[in-house]
C-alpha cells in the first residue's frame, strides 16, 4: 500500500515539474514574438541608380548607399524606427506608395504639381540646380546649343518633365531612359548630344571623367528634395520635425560634407 501510496506521489510531482516547464517556456516564446512584433520598422523605397543620394557600390558590397540612406538612419533613430530599403526603378516609387508597398520614399525626388496631387511631401531637406552635362567636344555651350540635338533623362523624373518644356522653345528630341547610369552610357557613346541631371549627380560623373563638362540650365524656381508619403500619412509632420532638428543641429551640413564633396580620380 506504501508502494502504491509512494508511486502516485512520484507521478503527481513529475506531472507539475512538467507543467512548469512547459509554462515557463511559453512564457519565454511569447516574450520574444512580443519583441518582434513590438519592433517599429518603416519601409523606405528608393532608386538606387542615383549617386551620391543612393547607389551600391559593387566594389564594396551590395548594400544600397548614399546621402538619402544615411539621412533615412539618421530620421529612424531620432523617431525610433528601424529602416528597411526596397529598390525600385524611379517611375514606380510613387505607385508603390500608393499600393502601400513602401511607407515612404528618399530618392532624391523633387515635388512637382503633377506628383502633390497624389502624395505629400516633407519639408526641403536639399536645394539643387539642373544642369546640362555633354562630351567637351560637343560644341554646345548654352541651352540654345541644344536645337537639333539629343538630350537623354531618366523617366518620370523633374529633369524629364525640364527637358519636355525646354523643347518647348528649342527644337531639340528628348529620349528617356530608366536608370541614370543608361543616360550616362548612351552620352558616353554619343547616342545622346547632352543629359539634363541634377548639380550633384552630375559633378559625380564629370569629376571621375575628363570627356565631360556641364552647364546650368536657368529656372526660376529652385528644385528641392523631399521625402515623400501617402496622402494624409502622419509620418510627414514627424518627418518634419526631424528633418528640421537635423538642418538645425547641423547633421544635414555633414552629410553634405560626407556626400557631396567629390575628389577627382
Amino acid at each position: 500500500m506504501k508502494n502504491k501510496l509512494f508511486m502516485l506521489m512520484l507521478v503527481l510531482v513529475i506531472a507539475v515539474l512538467a507543467a512548469c516547464g512547459t509554462k515557463d517556456k511559453e512564457v519565454t516564446t511569447g516574450n520574444e514574438g512580443t519583441n518582434t512584433e513590438d519592433k517599429k520598422v518603416l519601409v523606405m523605397g528608393t532608386s538606387a541608380d542615383y549617386p551620391p543620394f543612393e547607389y551600391v557600390d559593387t566594389a564594396v558590397s551590395e548594400d544600397i548607399i548614399g546621402f538619402d540612406v544615411d539621412l533615412a538612419k539618421l530620421i529612424g533613430e531620432k523617431l525610433g524606427y528601424e529602416i528597411k530599403i526596397e529598390n525600385i526603378d524611379f517611375n514606380s516609387l510613387i505607385p508603390s506608395i500608393q499600393a502601400g508597398k513602401v511607407d515612404f520614399v528618399l530618392a532624391g525626388m523633387s515635388p512637382t504639381p503633377e506628383r502633390d496631387k497624389v502624395v505629400d511631401f516633407s519639408i526641403a531637406y536639399n536645394e539643387t540646380v539642373q544642369m546640362v552635362v555633354t562630351k567637351k567636344d560637343s560644341g554646345i555651350q548654352t541651352v540654345e546649343d541644344l536645337a537639333g540635338k539629343t538630350v537623354g533623362v531618366q523617366v518620370s523624373s523633374i529633369q524629364e518633365e525640364l527637358a519636355n518644356e525646354v523643347a518647348k522653345t528649342v527644337d531639340m528630341t528628348v529620349e528617356s531612359r530608366n536608370l541614370i547610369p543608361e543616360v550616362f552610357q548612351d552620352l558616353m557613346t554619343k547616342r545622346f548630344d547632352a543629359a539634363i541631371i541634377e548639380d550633384i549627380v552630375a559633378e559625380n560623373y564629370v569629376k571621375r571623367n575628363d570627356d565631360l563638362a556641364f552647364f546650368p540650365v536657368a529656372i526660376d524656381d529652385a528644385d528641392y528634395k523631399a521625402a515623400v508619403f501617402p496622402e494624409g500619412s502622419e509620418l510627414k509632420a514627424q518627418f518634419d520635425e526631424a528633418i528640421q532638428e537635423l538642418i538645425d543641429n547641423g547633421k544635414i551640413e555633414e552629410l553634405r560634407q560626407k556626400w557631396f564633396v567629390v575628389e577627382a580620380e
